[in-house]
């Protein structure tokens, strides 16, 4: 259904992406972090996207700081490292921060409508997420001699500076992340009792069934196990029956480990002993603006570098905790 309000905002962000995608824009990034000189088109380019984020929260601290280029942003954020699994399955928005987003829950089936008659509306169930904004720092320094880079050797540098830092302490965050001053992780978010979590003294394979069983139908259908390496090789594959078999004999399908048809998400974010199972499309990281890199020739002066500022607005959360069950060895 067309709604205005979020149709503009689709438009103002379409706007801003087809700037930073554009290849001018790219080679003029680039440049203007090494100092090297742009061309007429490049400039107008810069100068267009700078425009386009003179009001948002990049420009509160600096009027040069300049988004990374799009194809950059996409490279960051699919190139995640393997031991923040969990980054690969939940939802990415890139909303305006402090605004409360409607999501609809799975939980009401749809209502039989006799034609002409109006549709109760109170059986419509959504729960609203409002993402704050928190600020993600990271400061990158080289040698003045960087000047002499190539655009390809810098852009491979920045990305993979920018997803070991910025991505990977998302992931982290989605596990543990506090909530004060930064998102709030699964296991800090969400209460946990006898309702939704399971403390047994050992992991065995009637627990990972009872946690399968405690979720709600409802999250079932696209619900995965997570947990750490350690614990899938240490805990949870050695388990054997009675007759001293191994109890998961058909471990992996398609590339996939798999626990009695449930795809396993690999995070080594999360401690040893822990088994987070659930639908994890339910847990939301908004990051509104992208990251934004500028530049300071000064604050290296006496050491001969030059330091690069990375900041990324992003805030994390889980939007429907009954959508998750717990497993923790105590």
């Amino acid at each position: 259904m067309y709604n205005p309000v979020t149709a503009s905002l689709d438009a103002s962000q379409a706007q801003t992406r087809d700037v930073t995608a554009t290849p001018e824009y790219r080679s003029a990034f680039y440049k203007s972090l090494l100092g090297q000189d742009l061309t007429d088109p490049e400039s107008r380019a810069l100068t267009a996207a700078r425009a386009e984020h003179r009001a948002d929260a990049f420009n509160t601290l600096s009027g040069s700081a300049s988004v990374v280029p799009a194809q950059t942003l996409g490279e960051i954020i699919s190139q995640r490292h393997t031991q923040s699994g969990l980054w690969g399955e939940i939802r990415l928005f890139n909303i305006p921060a402090n605004l409360a987003i409607p999501i609809g829950t799975p939980t009401d089936p749809a209502q039989w409508h006799v034609e002409g008659s109006a549709v109760d509306r109170k059986n419509i169930t959504t729960t609203a997420v409002t993402f704050s904004a928190y600020e993600l720092i990271k400061i990158l320094s080289m040698s003045a001699a960087a000047r002499r880079m190539t655009i390809s050797a810098f852009e491979n540098y920045v990305t993979a500076e920018l997803k070991a830092s910025i991505v990977d302490a998302l992931g982290l965050a989605i596990v543990s992340g506090t909530g004060v001053g930064q998102p709030q992780g699964l296991l800090t978010g969400i209460t946990w009792n006898a309702a939704n979590s399971i403390t047994p003294a050992a992991i065995t394979g009637d627990n990972l069934l009872q946690a399968v069983a405690k979720l709600n139908p409802a999250f079932v259908g696209g619900a995965k196990f997570s947990m750490s390496t350690a614990t899938l090789f240490n805990s949870v594959y050695p388990l054997k029956d009675n007759n001293g078999a191994y109890i998961f004999t058909d471990t992996e399908k398609g590339g996939q480990h798999r626990l009695f048809g449930f795809q396993i998400v690999l995070d080594d974010n999360l401690p040893a002993g822990v088994i987070l199972f659930g639908n994890f499309r339910y847990f939301g990281v908004n990051v509104p603006q992208g990251i934004a890199v500028e530049v300071s020739r000064e604050s290296g002066f006496t050491s001969g570098l030059i330091d690069y500022r990375a900041l990324c607005i992003a805030d994390g959360k889980p939007i429907l905790p009954a959508a998750f069950v717990k497993i923790e060895v105590q």
